[in-house]
């Protein structure tokens, strides 16, 4: 039996909570030692890790502090590369959206690659990868 619903619960629920300025909801979806990683540009240099649940916690709350528009990150296309009892590989697609002063723009698109862990029968992410095709 397949874990793909709540793999893929645990991806959205984090980009719903980055969208809705919810950072706890956001820090639930990692596991305790997670470790973040991002990438802007086929180029750009690796950015982090930012390693540990709360770490990673204050990432988004600082990120959602200076951000006047609202985001709206679109995964999809989530393929689950591997998975075992107790864990996953993930890839998904991002689209990132910013809705401002009545008009909404892509920012930026892009891709999660994710491995995932079984933290007491709750999916929770272990390690993020983020590579953003365009800075924002």
């Amino acid at each position: 039996m397949t874990a793909r619903p709540e793999i893929e619960n645990a991806i959205h629920r984090a980009a719903w909570g980055y969208d809705e300025n919810d950072v706890d909801l956001i820090a639930d979806q990692f596991a305790d030692n997670a470790e973040l990683t991002m990438q802007i540009g086929r180029d750009g240099d690796t950015i982090g890790p930012f390693s540990g649940r709360e770490a990673i916690r204050k990432l988004h709350a600082d990120s959602l502090v200076s951000q006047t528009d609202q985001r709206r990150h679109n995964v999809s296309n989530v393929i689950i590369d591997a998975e075992s009892a107790d864990s996953a590989s993930t890839l998904a697609n991002l689209t990132l959206l910013s809705i401002e002063n009545g008009a909404i723009k892509v920012l930026s698109s892009g891709y999660y690659r994710d491995e995932f862990t079984r933290d007491g029968g709750t999916w929770r992410i272990a390690t993020r990868h983020i590579y953003l095709d365009l800075p924002y």
